[in-house]
């Protein structure tokens, strides 16, 4: 909504305006209606089964017919349902900000559904109310599983529509060049989010003797004005999201005046706090003299070195060596009878604190590959960071299969037991590699390198130097378990579907 103020014969005008959506902004109002229609029908049909069946372990069946179709009972059923979705709007599982993102939309219909029938719970045992049994243990399970369910199924739509160009939010970025192609490449990699970057503001607008564009993945994105010129921009741009970075000539009262501009067409206002991959578990809001602050734990070097993970590791990889034995052993008669030399490669990688180990894996090239090495890197620009060819003439046939499915990489669970690599973890280095690394790139080695990683399930050997390096070291200073869990279900997916190996 907007203020208009005018004067005429003396007299203060102040008129209030309601911004119409823009017609990018049609799908999400949408989207969110279906969403919130669902979440009724599923609230309601959980609800409905509780007052028409009950649990009874003692009978053959779980659920026993026991309907209870009195007008108390109904009026009951209702009232439940009416508390439960305002109850998920209340938590904000509704929200523009968390439908479709992440795990908090998840998080908040959790909590909005365990605050109500616990609530129920401690009305039930204070007035001593059996009415709310069956609701407890039908309702509730139900209703969960099918919020979720139903949840999860709007994002796989959105998805599909987001990869035809719809369902997506236009952003027009403000700040430094640098800052702009650090923003949209974040969005391109993170495409389900939904935001497109369709322009870029620059404190001193196009340069006529520069080029008129960011290259940013193969985009070209135009620069479409200054900071001063943001509103215009946006019209100009047609985009319905405003990311402000940092800038010498934007003050907090600048950025407050462009909130009120964008509101007029209703586009929402984006302040980035200037950090690039920092996860939300070292992240909290604070407000400190009336000023909105953003604090940042320290990195998360020591819990990558828990003795949690370390248990985990050693748990995993004896179940993982035992369901996969019979796969271990055909492995090793294909790479026997169609190549000469021997099953396994041993290969020198870099660990932890830069101490080398042997990687144990399934030779999938031929013998003396290693010998054609220096020739073929200085044929391919002589970058020895993360070199791997596409069209490897040293891999053998079965190779190139082992290689496309990692089925060459299942011995390294034996190396996770010798504790010199984890489940999850950054790439393993060769030692050309380390001696080209900074100060910062030597991050990665602060923590043991793992058979799988965030590398892995990001595009594996699709993916350029630069962003394997970042994603490591985003890896190594946001850890957590939950991300390690991440990782592996993803590792399952992105093996079976064998892309980006080679």
């Amino acid at each position: 909504m907007v203020f208009e103020l005018g004067a005429s014969g003396g007299a203060v005008d102040l008129r209030l305006h309601f911004a119409r959506p823009g017609e990018r902004d049609g799908w999400r109002t949408n989207y969110l209606r279906r969403i919130a229609a669902t979440d009724i029908t599923v609230m309601s049909a959980s609800v409905a089964l509780a007052q028409l069946f009950t649990i009874d372990v003692s009978a053959s069946a779980p659920l026993v017919w026991n309907p209870q179709l009195g007008l108390h009972n109904t009026l009951f059923s209702v009232g439940i349902v009416a508390a439960w979705s305002i109850l998920l709007g209340w938590k904000g599982s509704r929200s523009r900000r968390t439908v479709g993102v992440g795990g908090e939309e998840y998080r908040r219909i959790l909590a909005a559904t365990l605050n109500l029938f616990g609530l129920m719970a401690i009305v039930s045992l204070t007035l001593r109310v059996e009415l709310t049994h069956d609701y407890l243990t039908v309702a509730l399970p139900l209703g969960l599983v099918g919020l979720a369910a139903t949840r999860t199924i709007w994002r796989a739509h959105a998805a599909r529509h987001r990869a035809l160009g719809r369902y997506r939010h236009s952003v027009l970025v403000v700040g430094g060049p640098d800052a702009a192609r650090a923003i949209a490449a974040a969005f391109s990699r993170n495409h389900l989010h939904g935001y497109h970057v369709v322009g870029v503001c620059t404190a001193n607008g196009p340069d006529p003797a520069a080029p008129q564009t960011i290259r940013v993945g193969g985009r070209e994105i135009p620069v479409t004005g200054d900071d001063r010129s943001v509103v215009r921009a946006a019209r100009r741009t047609g985009a319905d999201t405003v990311v402000v970075m940092a800038t010498d000539r934007l003050g907090p009262h600048d950025i407050r005046c462009l909130a009120w501009d964008l509101d007029t067409f209703g586009a929402e206002l984006i302040v980035a706090p200037g950090v690039m991959d920092i996860s939300g578990t070292r992240m909290s809001n604070q407000v400190l003299a009336g000023m909105p602050m953003l604090h940042i734990e320290k990195p998360q070097y020591d819990r990558a070195l828990s003795l949690s993970k370390s248990v985990f590791d050693v748990c995993f990889s004896l179940l993982a060596l035992a369901l996969i034995a019979p796969a271990l052993l055909a492995v090793a008669v294909a790479v026997k009878i169609t190549s000469k030399g021997p099953v396994f490669y041993h290969s020198e990688r870099i660990g932890m604190d830069g101490k080398p180990f042997r990687m144990i894996k399934f030779r999938s090239m031929y013998v003396h590959a290693d010998r054609h090495v220096g020739s073929l890197i200085a044929g391919n620009g002589g970058n020895p960071l993360f070199f791997k060819l596409k069209n490897d003439p040293r891999v053998t046939p079965v190779g190139r299969f082992l290689r496309k499915y990692s089925l060459d990489e299942l011995p390294q669970f034996f190396n996770v037991l010798r504790r010199d690599m984890s489940v999850v973890g950054p790439r393993p280095q060769v030692r050309r590699e380390v001696h080209s690394y900074n100060g910062i790139t030597r991050r990665r080695l602060l923590v043991r390198p793992g058979v799988t990683g965030l590398w892995q399930v990001s595009g594996r050997s699709d993916l350029a130097p630069e962003e394997s390096v970042e994603l490591d070291l985003s890896y190594v200073e946001n850890w957590s378990m939950l991300l390690d869990l991440r990782i592996i279900a993803k590792t399952v997916r992105a093996v079976a579907a064998g892309d980006g190996a080679y």
